[in-house]
């Protein structure tokens, strides 16, 4: 009888000692995923704000400031409009198909 008594002993204390390790897994579970849900709303708000800032710097008014300031462009005009003709290709074009000769 003594044997069976130190043997459901042991049962009793690996299950405690398993009970302890199993309650302490899950409240390191629970606050990784806690961790984790909290980084993604951070996340979620970062992205959010981005695409806010993207839009706005994308606007057509935005665009065409920084191109007038930084890049010291303007808008076209016919009095900066040119226009230019390639006599070069459109010479040999009709040359050789006058001759017959294929290129």
């Amino acid at each position: 009888m003594g044997r069976l008594n130190f043997i459901l002993l042991i049962a009793v204390l690996a299950s405690g000692l398993m009970l302890v390790r199993s309650a302490y897994e899950a409240r390191r579970l629970f606050t990784a995923v806690d961790r984790a849900q909290a980084e993604s709303r951070r996340l979620e708000a970062d992205s959010q704000r981005l695409q806010a800032e993207r839009h706005d710097q994308a606007t057509n008014i935005r665009v065409e400031k920084v191109a007038r300031e930084r890049l010291q462009m303007h808008g076209i005009t016919p009095a900066y409009s040119q226009q230019a003709e390639d006599h070069g290709v459109a010479g040999k074009a009709r040359t050789v198909a006058a001759s017959g000769v294929r290129p």
